[in-house]
């Protein structure tokens, strides 16, 4: 990709202003291990009841850290939320069901201690890109009671794991049988009550759709309510920087995915 470079510059960028510019609490631990820490970054004003927005970066499980994205707060808590942005530890020093356990300590942390914070357990919503939108469906693949998420955005996500397996990153982190099997999206039941919302940028490679629309499939043949659309002009990574940026496709998608439409 052509401007990868310029555009994590630019991501890296922005998350430093946002970290001088939003009042946040940095680094709390939602778990023992080094890489087991959120941000959180609020609105102004009171801070009592406020809807909740989970964030997980992507960077094929193995790059990128939660400061990489402080920016998508901007627009969390413009939209009245506070913004949990979430790190976790990276592959292949680590396998998937460490990755996956990890994302779910930290939603169990948001769910049990974020009303100490001004924030409503209640209305919890969640996002996250490539990667992170893989991870980000295993916050919602409960079936025996409600996963307490209320919706979710998945942006150029990654919902089947075999492809992997036979791409440039079987080398960097070797994607085995079992996790695929155990870890692919598409074969797991999800929330019914849970709506999702699936983006994937309209310049993005044919697999990204592909996965897109299959996994759109199934979650409406689960009886899940869910949105499918493409971005105009956009590709793998100025998709997720939009989400940061007011007045763009992405930005509009979140806000009001954070707010009371879900539509």
């Amino acid at each position: 990709m052509a401007d990868f470079d310029d555009i994590v510059c630019d991501m890296v960028r922005r998350s430093e202003a946002t970290r001088a510019a939003i009042p946040m609490s940095a680094d709390i631990a939602y778990g023992h291990g080094p890489d087991e820490t959120i941000d959180l970054f609020f609105p102004p004003g009171r801070r009592r009841g406020l809807p909740v927005h989970m964030f997980v970066h992507g960077g094929y499980w193995r790059m990128f850290s939660k400061r990489d994205y402080s920016y998508v707060a901007d627009t969390v808590t413009k939209a009245g939320a506070i913004a949990v942005i979430v790190d976790y530890a990276l592959m292949p020093a680590v396998r998937m069901a460490v990755i996956v356990e990890q994302l779910r300590r930290a939603k169990q942390w948001v769910i049990e201690n974020i009303a100490s914070y001004g924030g409503n357990p209640s209305q919890l919503t969640i996002s996250g890109h490539s990667a992170g939108a893989h991870l980000s469906t295993f916050l919602f693949n409960q079936t025996q009671s409600s996963s307490g998420i209320r919706a979710a955005l998945l942006l150029g996500g990654i919902f089947d794991l075999k492809p992997l397996q036979s791409s440039f990153l079987h080398p960097e982190i070797g994607i085995t049988d079992t996790e695929v099997e155990e870890f692919s999206p598409l074969g797991h039941r999800h929330d019914p009550h849970t709506y999702v919302d699936i983006l994937v940028g309209a310049e993005e490679t044919p697999p990204f759709h592909l996965q897109a629309g299959n996994f759109a499939i199934e979650l409406r043949r689960q009886g899940l309510s869910v949105s499918r659309r493409q971005l105009p002009r956009r590709n793998h990574m100025s998709s997720v920087r939009d989400l940061g940026t007011t007045g763009s496709a992405a930005y509009e998608r979140l806000s009001r995915l954070i707010g009371t439409e879900r539509h």
